[in-house]
């Protein structure tokens, strides 16, 4: 088999703080001998997370077997999302900034027991949906847990409570058509109708100047998926939540504002 030498697009102290969470982890549990060290499994976790390398390039690559590169990317992805936001926090940190961009996004799957749950009418694949809060800059601020793709954008909002803390904390959200009648501090843009078949010219700039600011928020999604294994996820539909609160935490250490 060849080999060669593969950068991660990540900096050393993301690297670092992830192999100090793993090692006091080992020491919590009084863990004995690894075939990896602390340092050597959080290379190989970043390297599945950001890279998109598949578990048995990564079993080829660390020299352990498949079962192994498994077990410790599932144990580190755990160990991350434990330290993830939750709705609550991540809006009470929303709610210092002048406005907040809410968009939604599929994540692709491939292993399905229903197909029907998951398929996207809009995306045309099946998937999971993901609900993504941008601060005004199109910095990643956070992502919900994941639902099924068959499920529209306001409901995904609505199910996680999004809609609701944020009206709460008075947060001005600017989001599209997708979530019109959310209602409270969500603000869409004028949609045509039976009742109003044309848009006035104040209508139509006020629609510009809303693409404007919610096309900030796609920056957002695509920090999100920088993380090449959201590109399709080869997993169980239901781990799709940890594997993108691992990546928040991640991203948060990367972006330099994690403090935990």
């Amino acid at each position: 088999m060849l080999s060669y030498p593969a950068a991660i697009p990540l900096s050393n102290h993301t690297l670092i703080r992830l192999a100090d969470l793993i090692r006091a982890h080992r020491a919590e549990r009084r863990s004995r001998w690894r075939r990896l060290d602390a340092a050597r499994q959080a290379l190989l976790v970043l390297a599945h997370l950001r890279n998109g390398d598949t578990y048995a390039r990564l079993a080829a690559g660390f020299a352990i077997s498949t079962t192994t590169a498994w077990r410790y990317v599932r144990e580190s992805i755990d160990l991350l999302a434990a330290l993830a936001d939750d709705v609550q926090a991540a809006v009470l940190r929303a709610g210092r900034l002048a406005y907040a961009i809410l968009d939604g996004t599929l994540i692709p799957i491939d292993r399905l027991a229903d197909e029907r749950p998951y398929y996207s009418g809009k995306h045309r694949r099946h998937g999971m949906n993901v609900q993504v809060l941008a601060d005004p800059a199109g910095r990643l601020v956070w992502a919900s847990p994941a639902l099924p793709g068959a499920t529209h954008d306001l409901t995904a909002a609505r199910t996680v409570g999004l809609i609701d803390a944020l009206t709460t904390a008075g947060v001005r959200t600017f989001a599209d058509k997708a979530y019109q009648g959310a209602g409270g501090t969500i603000r869409t843009p004028f949609k045509r109708h039976r009742h109003r078949p044309r848009l006035s010219r104040h209508q139509k700039a006020v629609n510009r100047s809303h693409a404007r600011i919610r096309a900030i928020g796609e920056r957002a999604v695509a920090t999100l998926k920088t993380w090449k294994v959201l590109a399709k996820l080869h997993c169980c539909p239901r781990r799709t939540t940890r594997i993108i609160q691992a990546i928040l935490v991640l991203q948060r250490i990367e972006d330099g504002r994690y403090s935990g």
